[in-house]
């Protein structure tokens, strides 16, 4: 039995440790050792600590120690700074001294190059065999804000410290995380558990991840990350928040062109490392955050408020102006701004005559004169739509001490009276009043069009209980072993008509008698290519023949694309010519599965020809999926309009694409390793009455050096 993908418990020593060693501690509380040593006694740390250091006698008033081993106590953390060459001899002696967890400071290892990878890979393996845990090296260290742990030699505690909070924040980089932790002050968010993980020698991000969706003092989960070694890892962190009904704000950075490795599939190149971190956030519910001010807004934010109940919102404003930019904002995101009823709409005229009481509802200045009216309008509004969200535009009212006391009131009458409604106001209010409002679960927002964004995005969290996606397994159906290299479009169809992809009506023919008889027997009009493995883009040589009516046309077509492929392709192996029945109608689309260096197998959909050159308006999905998948995969493509049936065309057969999706995904699951992308293209999206989708052209690439099963 394989061992658990997440050994929590061993995560704690380093996380929440009852015992602290600083391995090459100072007494200077200015120096990378001696900061440690310096914020646990200024900070308050309740554990036994320990400083270890055998060229002195003391450190920082505590004790030295010539060896973590001498300490004779249990020691939970130790922290070792000291310089990379005298690392491998501080493991050791933290091997031997029953250490469970390692922070290393020390950089000297894969950051700069193949000799300090291979340094750091001896490191690893030597921790991992003794069963410690190790957060670096290279890294800048953690905080357990609620323990008073402060495992890091960051500057920023120094300068100020974070308040205990309900959010963690874990950070690839040291440099980020340490901006995020003074960003986080500033901004009066309280945290958790901060954490950056360097080289990630042993503890990768994802560990983190699953620790905290596990930890009962977080609510809110925030990440920075660069890259990922182990997709399969991060995706079981993830399912794990998302089964925990942990929010995940996520800022991932960097993008990379994979168009080089695409070869002889648009999948790749179409894909795009970015575009499948997309695919995977959005699985898990994942909120990406693309900026500093969009991360704290949407952690902070579902902190307070968590998610809304649906995409519906009441939007309420004392100015038009304002009302009519919060409405566009909304559509823009895709929230849902209703009109209210009629009757209510006749009541809001009654109280302010020249009020505009659709939605958003606008009762102007009139409310200086009559201050109830706010709370009146809000609860009219309320009680009529019942909306998930209702967000109040007042304007610079709330920097008023007369109307501070209105406000207070409002919201805590609201929030009474509405315990599952998110409540957001737009005002201008001091830190503590904002503080106060937000401990009301109540979001507040300087700028109305922030918030309209924060709470379109708060939608997209997982609802609470949601069931994690799935992870990677074995598909249903025997092995598929596929050789490498390209494969003959005969031989490509072949296998996918077998995996239950379906696929245009064809035969293989090997002379020009041979065409023109399997043209007779399909029925005209077909079309004629040439078949070789060696030549993915048929076209490219003047190997296609398309609309050919009659015999005659099929033979000479034969000849004539032959000619032209063996003057264009004199060193291509020519396997004579697939004559397929036309497929007339319907929507060109593209379906393809290529692998994905992190992920591995993802599933792409879009619409084909021109559009997919020029809109790459596609849809992934890393493997496995459901059947729910792959119709979501068609809904959300932007022009999706077209195969519903715009302008009076016959809508596609979505079941027909949604089932060939999943027959494309099962047959790259049981091909496995041994695949390196399957691209149809095109996908003919044809209605019911036509026959459904149909596999037109399809391209199989088997991955070179992929073992055969035994």
């Amino acid at each position: 039995m394989n061992p658990p993908l997440f050994e929590t418990d061993s995560l704690s020593a380093l996380f929440s440790p009852r015992a602290i060693a600083v391995v090459g501690a100072s007494s200077s509380p200015q120096k990378i050792g001696g900061i440690p040593i310096d914020y646990a006694r200024r900070f308050g740390y309740e554990g036994a600590l320990y400083a270890v250091n055998p060229r002195a006698a003391q450190v920082q008033g505590l004790p030295a120690h010539a060896s973590l081993r001498v300490i004779g106590e249990p020691v939970d953390l130790a922290i070792l700074a000291v310089p990379a060459a005298l690392v491998g001899d501080a493991l050791e002696d933290a091997i031997a001294a029953g250490v469970k967890g390692v922070v290393l400071f020390s950089s000297g290892f894969a950051e700069t190059g193949a000799e300090g990878a291979a340094a750091q890979a001896r490191l690893a393996a030597r921790a991992r065999s003794a069963g410690v845990r190790l957060i670096g090296p290279n890294c800048l260290g953690l905080m357990n804000l609620r323990r008073n742990v402060y495992a890091t030699f960051s500057p920023a505690p120094g300068v100020g410290r974070v308040a205990p909070g309900r959010i963690g924040l874990v950070s690839q980089s040291g440099a980020f995380g340490a901006y995020a932790y003074a960003m986080a002050r500033e901004r009066g968010v309280g945290l958790s558990l901060w954490a950056t993980t360097g080289n990630e020698a042993d503890v990768q991000l994802a560990d983190c991840l699953a620790w905290l969706a596990q930890d009962e003092g977080t609510d809110v989960i925030m990440a920075y990350m660069e890259g990922c070694r182990d997709g399969e890892r991060l995706r079981a962190a993830l399912a794990l928040a998302q089964a925990r009904g942990k929010p995940v704000v996520m800022v991932k950075i960097g993008s990379t062109d994979l168009g080089a490795q695409a070869a002889a599939s648009h999948t790749a190149a179409l894909a795009g490392d970015d575009a499948v971190y997309d695919a995977v956030f959005r699985r898990y519910g994942v909120l990406r955050a693309h900026s500093l001010t969009e991360f704290f807004n949407l952690a902070h934010s579902a902190a307070v408020a968590g998610r809304p109940q649906g995409r519906s919102i009441g939007l309420f404003t004392l100015s038009g102006g304002v009302g009519a930019l919060m409405a566009d904002d909304a559509a823009v995101e895709g929230l849902d701004v209703p009109p209210l009823s009629d009757t209510a709409q006749a009541t809001l005229r009654e109280w302010v005559p020249f009020a505009a009481p659709r939605n958003p509802v606008d009762i102007t200045g009139q409310v200086t004169n009559d201050l109830s009216l706010m709370e009146r309008s809000a609860r009219l509004m309320l009680d009529d739509g019942r909306f998930a969200s209702w967000m109040g535009f007042l304007a610079a009212a709330g920097a008023s001490d007369a109307f501070w006391p209105v406000l207070r009131e409002l919201v805590a009458s609201l929030r009474a009276a509405y315990p599952d409604t998110l409540l957001a106001i737009s005002t201008l209010l001091s830190p503590e009043r904002r503080a106060e409002i937000e401990s009301m679960r109540c979001l507040v927002f300087a700028d109305p069009s922030e918030g309209i964004r924060t709470i379109a995005k708060l939608v997209r969290l997982p609802q609470p209980g949601e069931a994690a996606a799935p992870l990677p397994a074995a598909a249903s159906g025997a092995t598929i072993h596929l050789p490498s290299g390209t494969l003959s479009e005969p031989e490509a169809l072949a296998l996918l008509e077998r995996a239950g992809v379906p696929v245009v009506a064809h035969r293989l023919a090997h002379d020009a008698d041979a065409a023109a008889r399997a043209a007779e027997a399909l029925g005209f009009p077909v079309a004629l290519k040439i078949a070789s493995a060696d030549i993915p883009h048929k076209s490219d040589v003047g190997g296609v023949a398309l609309g050919l009516q009659d015999a005659a046309q099929a033979r000479h077509a034969f000849d004539r694309t032959q000619a032209s492929a063996r003057r264009a392709r004199p060193d291509a192996r020519l396997d004579g010519a697939l004559v397929a029945r036309m497929v007339g109608g319907g929507a060109e689309c593209i379906a393809g599965v290529h692998r994905d260096p992190v992920f591995g197998p993802v599933l792409m959909f879009g619409l084909g020809g021109i559009h997919v050159e020029t809109l790459r308006d596609v849809s992934l999905r890393v493997l496995p999926v459901t059947r729910e998948d792959a119709l979501s995969m068609v809904r959300e493509l932007r022009a999706f309009p077209i195969l519903a049936g715009a302008r009076g065309r016959p809508a596609a057969d979505l079941d027909s694409i949604a089932d060939a999706l999943c027959a494309l995904a099962d047959f790259a699951l049981r091909a496995g390793d041994s695949l390196a992308s399957v691209e149809i293209n095109p996908l003919i999206a044809r209605s019911r009455a036509e026959g459904g989708c149909v596999a037109v052209d399809a391209l199989v690439v088997g991955r070179s050096g992929a073992p055969a099963p035994h």
